[in-house]
């Protein structure tokens, strides 16, 4: 190869290489001409702030009647009359049932007319006793013969009793061939119709149980008793409350009526019921629903809105935005609610952001950038 030849080659070949070099360059600056920048969510905040807090702390309740009893029958029979409708109001001692009372009727006029006998012995034997003891006196008579006579004036006296106690069992019987209220209430559905054979003891004719007042029952946290306690001795305020199933707030307040006298040692909890008033009777037994105690905290609690929390599974969690206006997901301890905010117990601190709007498409991490709307402050306070 001659020379014009080698230096051809060499020619075209530095063109090739600085063809390609520009090449690579161009697809490089494209590359990063086309590159997405960092993305950016937009989000409402608000501040954290610390507070004294007056709000509501809310219960999983059901509705139990304050006095409740099963209606037995205390007698064998049949049921001869059924006073009262299934599901009937009714006062103390009011007729509910009557089993056949002819055989206690019977029996009643039997142990009267056995005590007549023994009354009428009892008096013949005494009045014997009084003449032998004129006779001994006199030594008209053998002593053998008046220790007789005392000891038949015992045995009648006994006759006496035993004739009154049977009269006593007869009348008993008889009282409890008619079934009364033992105390003013709501009957429930009747158990037994009339003709029924029913046996003492055993057959449940009926349950009663008292409407005005009715109690709502509550499990405590061992933790929170002495504040119940506290409830308990400041009676006729308003800081006792329900919320229906539906949703509406119940019209009366209540009171602390009961505390259990123990603690379940299974679940670290207290029975409590209290005493609402039901004049409409829009409480019934078994209802479920929350009850609500109103309280002002000792010193300030940390708030935020309550939308700001979300919940999965039972955790609850807000989005907080850090220092690098980054969203970063906090799991939080929450306390009571207080309208539309909510204090928490552990998990952020004062003067921090959380996102309150926008968080449906915010990732931990994700960078964010905040409206400054009315949320972008304190939550509000509670006066």
């Amino acid at each position: 190869m001659n020379k014009r030849q080698l230096l051809t080659a060499f020619f075209i070949g530095s063109a090739l290489i600085w063809q390609s070099c520009g090449n690579n360059d161009a697809k490089q600056k494209g590359a990063a001409a086309q590159a997405p920048a960092e993305r950016v969510v937009p989000v409402t905040t608000a501040v954290a702030s610390q507070e004294i807090v007056t709000g509501n702390v809310t219960y999983p309740a059901s509705v139990v009647p304050l006095n409740e009893t099963e209606l037995r029958a205390e007698v064998n029979g049949y049921i001869t009359n059924i006073y009262v409708a299934d599901g009937a109001s009714v006062s103390k001692g009011q007729k509910l049932y009557e089993i056949d009372g002819v055989r206690y009727t019977a029996a009643v006029d039997q142990a009267k007319a056995s005590l007549n006998i023994a009354q009428s012995n009892y008096d013949r034997v005494k009045r014997d006793l009084g003449r032998y003891e004129k006779l001994a006196q006199q030594d008209a008579i053998a002593k053998q013969t008046l220790d007789n006579a005392k000891t038949d004036l015992a045995n009648q006296e006994a006759q006496v009793l035993s004739a009154r106690a049977a009269l006593t069992t007869a009348n008993t019987n008889l009282a409890r061939s008619v079934i009364r209220a033992p105390f003013a209430g709501t009957v429930g559905i009747s158990q037994v119709r009339s003709g029924a054979l029913v046996s003492a003891g055993t057959t449940l004719l009926n349950t009663i149980s008292s409407v005005d007042p009715i109690a709502v029952e509550i499990q405590v946290n061992e933790k929170d008793i002495s504040q119940f306690t506290a409830l308990k001795n400041k009676q006729g305020s308003s800081a006792i409350s329900l919320t229906l199933p539906d949703g509406s707030t119940y019209s009366g307040h209540g009171t602390i009526h009961t505390m259990d006298r123990a603690i379940d040692p299974q679940t670290g909890t207290l029975k409590v019921r209290a005493a609402f008033p039901n004049p409409s009777k829009s409480l019934v037994a078994g209802m479920n629903l929350s009850l609500n105690i109103k309280r002002e905290s000792a010193t300030e609690e940390l708030v935020i809105p309550y939308k700001a929390v979300m919940e999965q599974l039972g955790v609850f969690n807000v989005y907080v935005v850090n220092d690098s206006s980054k969203a970063e997901i906090r799991h939080v301890e929450l306390g009571i609610k207080i309208d539309n905010n909510i204090v928490i117990k552990k998990g952020i601190s004062a003067g921090e952001k959380v996102i309150t709007d926008g968080a449906m498409n915010v990732q931990p991490g994700v960078k964010v950038t905040e409206n400054t709307g009315t949320e972008n402050g304190a939550a509000p306070k509670k006066g």
